[in-house]
């Protein structure tokens, strides 16, 4: 099998080719600086047709599409915006055109997407069949998963990965809350009540691998089958690196810190990965304890 990965330089791009190349996967690893070697392709997203040739995805078995700047690295400015909009819509439409430009298209496409989908769930569990929410967030998560719609129309199989917070000591959410956790400075935000939905790389590598091998289309929820409240997350997360963890960073505070963008941390996501556990994956950290410690240890 041949897999091409766009933003495979990233935190999950770079682990998944990694992990597939160890299983035998020969991964075509698609970047934005010039190319390394025969296993590397030069792209750009900007581009009408992603800047590559007709002939560059000929005969690959199947695409794992993951570019997008990161969400919550800082305020949510109206150039911000367009950015977080350009590098997941405008990426994936040029990607497709390359896709289908190809005299043996690849047949399947696994596009990045996010639980962003569902908005604030607020206590209540939801999985796939739920409605998209209002606000920023799901309508970019939204047109970002109708931008794969030429993809589907023209046969391609297509899973929409609505990831979860991916759990990692390297970097996204966790990582950076190491260092003052490890100094007794960890916080609850806000009520601490609002559910976080998460899965650790691991798992996450595991789920597209499994993904990949399966005929599934359409949203699948890449989480945990457990979200955990802010509070169960601060607690879990001191007890893994043996710290008390008693402060609270009041919601007031973080709404003047980040603006919009803290709707993210004060907001409720439940989400339960339920198409994936019913076509039969199990998960190797289903609760948030072992998960951190796990996560934490590679």
């Amino acid at each position: 099998m041949r897999v091409a990965i766009t933003g495979a330089t990233g935190l999950i791009g770079g682990a998944l080719a990694g992990y597939l190349g160890g299983d035998g996967v020969d991964v075509l690893r698609l970047v934005r600086r010039p190319a390394a070697g025969a296993r590397e392709l030069q792209w750009d997203p900007a581009k009408p047709d992603g800047g590559l040739a007709g002939e560059a995805l000929n005969g690959v078995d199947a695409v794992v599409h993951l570019s997008g700047a990161p969400i919550a690295s800082r305020r949510w400015t109206p150039a911000r915006k367009h950015e977080l909009r350009a590098s997941r819509v405008d990426s994936t439409a040029a990607l497709i055109r390359a896709m289908l430009a190809a005299p043996a298209p690849p047949p399947v496409l696994l596009a990045g997407s996010a639980i962003g989908w569902y908005g604030n769930t607020a206590g209540h569990a939801v999985d796939e069949s739920a409605p998209s929410g209002a606000g920023f967030l799901p309508t970019l998560v939204r047109d970002w998963e109708e931008a794969t719609a030429p993809a589907r129309a023209a046969g391609i199989r297509v899973v929409n990965l609505r990831s979860g917070i991916v759990l990692s000591r390297r970097g996204g959410l966790l990582g950076p809350l190491l260092l003052p956790f490890r100094l007794g400075l960890g916080a609850r935000i806000g009520t601490g009540t609002q559910y976080l939905s998460w899965i650790t790389l691991t798992d996450h590598l595991r789920a597209v691998r499994f993904l990949l091998a399966q005929d599934l289309s359409g949203p699948v929820n890449l989480t945990a089958p457990a979200p955990a409240t802010n509070a169960d997350f601060t607690r879990a997360l001191a007890r893994a690196v043996h710290r008390p963890a008693v402060l609270q960073v009041p919601a007031a505070v973080v709404r003047l810190a980040l603006g919009e963008l803290s709707t993210e941390l004060l907001s409720s996501s439940r989400v339960v990965p339920a198409r994936l556990e019913a076509a039969g994956f199990t998960f190797q950290h289903p609760t948030i304890g072992p998960a951190l410690a796990a996560a934490i240890a590679r």
